[in-house]
């Protein structure tokens, strides 16, 4: 029987390895960007939208180098970009940026759910919010997701919302849901995470963020068929229950399912803490068990 081990969810053989090590040095001009763009190609690692899934590949790719397994090219610094998000441009339209909004929420709709181009002004000050208002900042997203730039009546910024890949494994939810292991795997992009949630902090509107919730929530479904050609099923996200007590998504309905161990997915020795979080969930369609648990589901 042949040899096999997980990385990054995946069953992997050794003769995978054997093969990949020969493959990357008959091409040693080769950078570690283009190896990730070429194996994607060579393995069919793409979304159902037909964009390669290069980022996860690359992650791949340094779980195997971590562990011995293979060996890539150095990291080409004069291409490396900057961790995190840069300070915006002076061509960037920063005047909105602290506009004062106080006032009933009736005042201010409707509200604008912008879904912002790539490159564009709208995408530059989304990313500016969160690299310097959120307490978790911002850094490049990986894998499919949907970021929403909320905007009042008169145009002015309120909140960001962002949404993208699910949780590997959380066994709150997968409880919730009746997940094994294979279920799980099969199915997991017909979910996606609430990464990040911010409420502007010179915006006092109350009841915003319960409003922009149910907002989202309706429409997500057809914005992930529109972008990524399938639909998702459940929304997830995780509140540090030291910082927050969830109340927005309480009262938009949303479940709470359990907590997180206070483990990182990053830990292999059990030795690094992160802060407990509060598990919610929140169903898009009645019947998401049935879907998320068939086997044969499409």
């Amino acid at each position: 029987m042949r040899e096999t081990f997980l990385c990054q969810g995946r069953t992997i053989y050794t003769d995978d390895v054997s093969w990949l090590r020969s493959w990357i040095g008959e091409h040693p001009e080769w950078s570690r960007y283009r190896i990730a763009r070429e194996l994607c190609k060579f393995w069919n690692w793409q979304t159902s939208s037909g964009q390669l899934k290069d980022f996860a590949a690359r992650s791949f790719l340094c779980k195997l180098m971590d562990r011995g397994l293979i060996t890539l090219p150095p990291i080409r610094t004069e291409m490396k970009r900057q961790r995190g998000y840069a300070t915006p441009t002076k061509t960037t339209p920063m005047t909105p940026l602290c506009v004062p909004i106080d006032a009933p929420l009736s005042e201010i709709t409707p509200i604008s759910l912008i879904i912002p181009d790539p490159g564009s002004d709208d995408e530059h000050r989304f990313h500016h919010y969160l690299a310097r208002y959120h307490y978790l900042g911002f850094h490049r997203t990986v894998g499919e997701n949907l970021k929403y730039l909320v905007c009042d009546r008169q145009g002015h910024d309120l909140a960001c919302v962002l949404f993208g890949a699910a949780a590997w494994k959380t066994k709150s939810r997968d409880l919730f849901i009746g997940w094994n292991d294979t279920a799980r795997t099969r199915h997991l992009l017909w979910l996606t995470n609430n990464t990040r949630f911010l409420v502007l902090p010179w915006v006092r509107v109350p009841h915003l963020a319960t409003h922009l919730l149910a907002r989202i929530l309706r429409r997500i479904r057809a914005d992930w068929q529109a972008k990524y050609s399938h639909p998702v099923y459940l929304v997830e996200t995780f509140v540090e229950r030291d910082r927050f007590r969830g109340t927005c998504y309480k009262a938009a309905n949303w479940k709470l399912s359990g907590h997180t161990t206070g483990r990182s997915r990053q830990d292999r020795y059990n030795t690094i803490t992160v802060p407990v979080k509060d598990v919610y969930l929140y169903p898009l369609v009645p019947h998401f068990r049935e879907i998320l648990c068939h086997e044969d589901a499409l």
